[in-house]
């Protein structure tokens, strides 16, 4: 499939920005960057980055972002879904393409929206083994930090760290997902091969959170970028 109208789910994070740069790679034509954050907090839901911070690292890459605001609950998160990809299906979207991995539920959820919708569902990363997604994703060049870790599995001296081979061999000694698929962790991509401009953190700070699960994150405060 050839030069179709797509949009991205974007969470910021490597799994999303390697699915997005592959479906690029096999010819598709995404024209957005679909985020969405909650209302009440004003940051990515499960990610936790702050709205801001999201839209300069889209700036960075070059694709709109398009973001949508769910209710806090989650209660009524599909119909909002549906409702945000259906204004961008009005203009012409054809596909929308994801990061899923492994988790049968999730994907079977989004086939099944994206089916009600009638857009095509891509999922570039979908039965891949973890190891090869990341190591696909350090080989390509790009670069990841660790924003959020479950506390019952990580400290705060996690919140930071780049994903790179060293911590690919840490995760794989304590036996967790090297992609953090179940929320074990998330990340924020800072440049790549889609990055026009390199992203640099000036500001952050650690938090501890207890939300639907117990985590650390990393509030960005404040960044810069950089042409390359």
């Amino acid at each position: 499939m050839q030069n179709i109208p797509i949009i991205s789910s974007w969470s910021g994070g490597k799994d999303s920005c390697l699915a997005c740069y592959k479906a690029i790679q096999h010819g598709y034509q995404v024209e957005y960057l679909l985020n969405l954050a909650s209302s009440e907090t004003k940051r990515c839901c499960f990610h936790g980055t702050e709205n801001e911070i999201m839209r300069m690292q889209a700036e960075a890459i070059g694709i709109p972002l398009i973001q949508k605001e769910m209710s806090n609950d989650m209660q009524d998160y599909e119909n909002e879904f549906k409702s945000a990809v259906n204004e961008l299906k009005s203009n012409g979207i054809q596909g929308m393409v994801f990061g899923d991995i492994y988790l049968d539920e999730h994907k079977e959820w989004v086939d099944r929206v994206c089916h009600d919708i009638g857009i095509a569902c891509i999922e570039p990363l979908w039965n891949q083994s973890t190891e090869s997604i990341i190591t696909e994703f350090i080989d390509l060049g790009f670069k990841a930090i660790i924003i959020s870790a479950k506390s019952d599995l990580f400290g705060e001296e996690f919140l930071g760290r780049l994903i790179d081979y060293d911590l690919v061999k840490e995760l794989k000694q304590r036996k967790i997902c090297l992609c953090g698929e179940n929320g074990e962790f998330h990340t924020y991509v800072v440049d790549g091969p889609i990055f026009k401009k390199e992203i640099r953190i000036l500001e952050s700070q650690p938090l501890f959170i207890e939300g639907f699960w117990k985590h650390w994150s990393l509030d960005i405060k404040r960044v810069e970028t950089k042409t390359k």
